[in-house]
């Protein structure tokens, strides 16, 4: 079974398989290279784990914490096997990964303490920012609850209709004004609609400014500001959306808008296109956020709830 006890349905863990299946044809493929006939880690072993780490997109500094782990490991216990050495990877590599609050709560489930629960979404153009959007309100509004859209990207008319034919994929509400408007104004009304309505989950869409541009980030700290007028904790999630494919540029936007903003959640998409799926572990690790959705695929259900037992289990071909 491996390191993890299976927690997926086997529909999800196929899933999962096939959207990480490039880069575990990379990362998993050399690691068996390098594990067959190992029963000591010496320094070469090391060096080469460091290689295949790094060449993975796992990042340096985060390279480096799971090497001085791995040898830690080591001067405890010098006789290992293939298998031994494949475990214990993934028990370090897993602890790496920042574990959300609900880590292990239902897919999709809110907590019940309030309404509307706000999630606002930041991101660079690009990233598939509005897409999961899109995704999101359909796996919600399956788990049974209403959902609500807001087009706060007033700067461009094609991000506008992007979230409109989103909506009426998932069969949800956009709130939108007119090319231009003020997007904090956009926001409070999608929060007062919500509120009026009694919706149980309210998304707002931002634009998707450039991580190196001061003035439009600060309009991110406006937009949080005018949905707090409607329900004081608004919001509830500071989504930030990173495409996997772009590998370390990822590492480098999500250092910029934590800065700008408190990001309290990640979302990696294209996981399904890339070899660089070994982003999402240097990530989650340098810049302490968790993970919680992964993109495996175009579809509009095609978006997971990310569960890092799973995750580390798949990329090292565990079952």
């Amino acid at each position: 079974m491996g390191f993890f006890k299976n927690l997926f349905s086997r529909e999800k863990k196929e899933t999962l398989d096939k959207g990480l299946e490039k880069t575990k044809t990379g990362f998993f493929s050399k690691l068996k290279r390098l594990f067959v006939g190992k029963r000591t880690i010496d320094d070469d072993f090391l060096d080469e784990l460091e290689e295949i780490l790094i060449t993975s997109d796992v990042g340096t500094e985060t390279t480096l914490k799971i090497i001085d782990r791995i040898r830690d490991r080591a001067n405890r216990d010098q006789y290992v096997g293939a298998d031994e050495l494949n475990d214990m990877l993934c028990e370090e590599i897993s602890d790496l990964l920042v574990a959300d609050a609900n880590d292990d709560a239902v897919d999709f489930a809110l907590p019940n303490d309030h309404r509307p629960y706000v999630i606002m979404v930041v991101g660079v153009n690009g990233v598939g920012k509005t897409t999961t959007i899109g995704k999101l309100a359909h796996q919600y509004k399956s788990a049974g609850y209403s959902v609500m859209l807001g087009a706060a990207d007033t700067f461009r008319a094609a991000a506008i209709e992007q979230l409109d034919e989103w909506g009426r994929r998932a069969d949800v509400p956009v709130i939108k004004q007119q090319l231009g408007s003020d997007a904090a104004a956009v926001a409070f009304d999608t929060i007062s609609s919500a509120k009026k309505n009694n919706v149980d989950v309210v998304i707002i869409d931002t634009a998707g400014r450039l991580h190196n541009k001061k003035g439009l980030m600060d309009e991110l700290t406006k937009i949080k500001k005018s949905m707090s007028k409607v329900v004081p904790w608004a919001p509830d999630e500071v989504l930030l959306v990173l495409d996997g494919s772009t590998g370390q540029n990822a590492f480098e936007q999500a250092r910029q808008f934590s800065a700008a903003t408190q990001v309290t959640h990640l979302a990696i998409t294209k996981l399904d296109g890339t070899a660089k799926g070994g982003v999402v572990i240097g990530i989650s690790d340098q810049m302490q956020i968790p993970v919680k959705y992964i993109g495996l695929g175009e579809g509009i259900a095609d978006l997971q709830v990310f569960n890092r037992r799973e995750f580390v289990n798949s990329l090292f071909g565990q079952r």
